[in-house]
């Protein structure tokens, strides 16, 4: 796989900037389409308000009437970080409104698959719930929604999905992305969604008097930000400027210790400070452990380590949520080795494909969305890696590349070979899909045509976006600090990252495979900049090379209570 960095385009005219701010933070700024420093207020007042939410409304109607008449409520929620923390968040918040009760439903994976399907409606029934929410999942849920309303339950579905073609006939349908809806946020996670339900609920419930007639306090829905920013930034939606001031309020919450207990026994067994919490630590340190429990068993247990105020039961959950990580780790790197094992034979074979589609029968069903990013990451392919399912089928989690929205790619295929698939859905990015394990061969094919018809070579090969250079007098501590300021960065909202060629003074191998260097750059050899670049090739470093070109972040390294500026390099070659 080749790699080329490519710099952003900036067009400072565009911004509206003080006089006074530094031209690299305005440089960084409007490559992400930020020209005011107006968005990057993070206070909640700066939300999008709920009215222009299709549904909400009619959602809130139904919940102030099931309150009010103490009917009972089921949460149906998804076998992900997202889902769980949309569970928890329905549950507790509707208990703090008064709800009677409130449970949670997640269909386990390998049961019974995604979403509301009729069969975990048969199971929802025996909860005898008169009012079902399905949260981060219900858009596609066509029969699962007619077998509710068949069974005599008020539906309502919150997602954040993208739907289909038909709609499923809830009561109400609350999803930015539905059609007609003009909420100008389309990039809410499905926690997103349920927060902004539940907080208009709160504000109706409080309007009609219910709070003053039934000696309760109103919940304050701030209290919930610590789940909404794990749920927000785990499902890696873009970070908008919506989603920003969700995250950042929920980070601020969570350094300042007022966040669940599950929370902080989470980052407690990672062995990660409370007090300096990054989205990098949601995204590779609470998510990943949250996910685990979907993966391999069941997601119950994250839920329940999220909704538990005892620290005890925290971290004892938490402490089996980790052990479940190290279990999902282990199985991945071993699925990972016979991937590449494949992949190598295959390569040997000739020119490798547009597109990579893995199969093997041993692999685990839960693993496979993680296996097929890392082979994605490799070979910058749009990959679908599948295992066994049930009944003669098998299931595939996809992840694509920039350029292919695979969920249109998959309907490419299902218009031309519609007895291929059985099913599918998912987003530009990742989506999921059943066939029979017949069909494999015949889908890869179809899969590969139909990336085919919507890439263009060009695109096959790996690009590194850059801030650009640095000058000298930017390596600086506050340059590092004032870009830090500006977070949360995250999907959609990277990081800052910049190039350019350094001379190279010292290089080691530190641990197993980390390449710890001294660099300076050209135009002044005494300033002597630490750097380290993680999961380097040991074949290939180190070695002579004098100079290097690098793609790095400007980081503000923290040991033993100094703090020092440091380069973090995510792509290093011999200039």
């Amino acid at each position: 796989m080749t790699t080329r960095i490519q710099r952003r385009p900036v067009d400072y005219s565009t911004g509206r900037f003080a006089s006074d701010t530094p031209k690299i933070l305005q440089r960084v700024l409007l490559g992400r389409g930020v020209t005011s420093e107006a968005q990057l207020d993070h206070q909640l007042n700066r939300l999008h308000a709920p009215q222009a939410m299709r549904g909400l409304e009619t959602a809130v109607e139904l919940l102030v009437e099931a309150v009010r008449a103490q009917r009972k409520i089921l949460i149906v929620g998804d076998f992900d970080a997202d889902g769980a923390t949309s569970s928890t968040l329905a549950v507790l918040a509707l208990g703090a409104m008064g709800a009677p009760g409130v449970e949670f439903l997640v269909p386990n994976r390998f049961d019974f698959g995604y979403g509301l399907t009729p069969e975990i409606v048969e199971v929802a029934r025996d909860y005898r719930p008169d009012v079902l929410i399905t949260v981060d999942n219900g858009i596609s849920s066509i029969d699962g929604v007619a077998a509710a309303k068949a069974a005599g339950m008020t539906v309502i579905v919150t997602d954040h999905h993208l739907p289909g073609n038909q709609l499923p006939a809830a009561d109400a349908i609350v999803n930015p992305n539905q059609p007609d809806c003009e909420f100008p946020s389309k990039n809410l996670a499905g926690v997103g969604v349920i927060f902004y339900l539940l907080s208009r609920l709160r504000t109706a419930l409080e309007a009609s008097g219910w709070f003053a007639e039934s000696g309760i306090a109103a919940p304050n829905m701030a209290e919930y930000l610590d789940l909404v920013a794990l749920g927000t930034v785990a499902d890696l939606v873009p970070l908008d400027h919506n989603n920003r001031i969700l995250v950042h309020q929920g980070i601020a919450r969570i350094r300042a210790g007022r966040c669940r207990p599950g929370i902080a026994a989470l980052l407690e067994v990672a062995g990660r400070d409370q007090r300096k919490l990054s989205t990098t630590d949601i995204g590779f340190i609470l998510g990943p452990r949250i996910n685990a429990a979907g993966r391999l068993d069941d997601i119950g247990t994250g839920i329940r380590c999220l909704l538990t105020m005892d620290p005890t039961e925290a971290r004892e959950l938490a402490a089996e949520l980790d052990g479940l990580n190290r279990d999902r780790k282990a199985i991945e790197q071993g699925m990972q080795r016979e991937a590449m094992e494949a992949l190598e034979k295959l390569q040997l074979e000739g020119e490798i494909p547009w597109s990579l589609c893995l199969y093997d029968e041993g692999w685990h069903q839960g693993v496979v969305g993680i296996l097929a990013s890392r082979i994605k990451e490799k070979f910058h392919r749009p990959v679908i890696a599948f295992a066994d399912g049930d009944n003669g089928l098998i299931k595939g989690s996809a992840r694509s590349i920039p350029g292919l929205h695979i969920r249109d790619a998959l309907s490419d295929v299902a218009a031309a070979h519609p007895d291929l698939i059985s099913k599918y859905g998912g987003h530009a990015m990742a989506a999921g899909l059943s066939l029979s394990a017949e069909n494999f061969a015949a889908f890869t094919d179809a899969f590969e045509t139909a990336v085919r018809n919507r890439l263009k070579e060009s695109q096959l090969q790996a690009v590194i976006d850059s801030d650009g250079e640095l000058e000298v007098s930017e390596f600086t501590m506050q340059t590092a600090s004032m870009l830090r300021a500006c977070a949360p960065w995250g999907q959609a909202f990277p990081e800052p990252q910049f190039d350019g060629e350094f001379l190279l003074l010292q290089q080691r191998i530190v641990g197993e495979r980390h390449l710890k260097m001294v660099v300076a750059p050209p135009g002044n050899p005494q300033l002597a900049l630490d750097a380290i670049a993680f999961n380097v090739d040991t074949d290939q470093w180190p070695q002579a090379a004098q100079r290097v070109r690098l793609a790095y972040k400007l980081d503000i390294n923290e040991f033993r209570g100094r703090e020092s500026l440091q380069l973090l390099v995510n792509y290093l070659e011999p200039a």
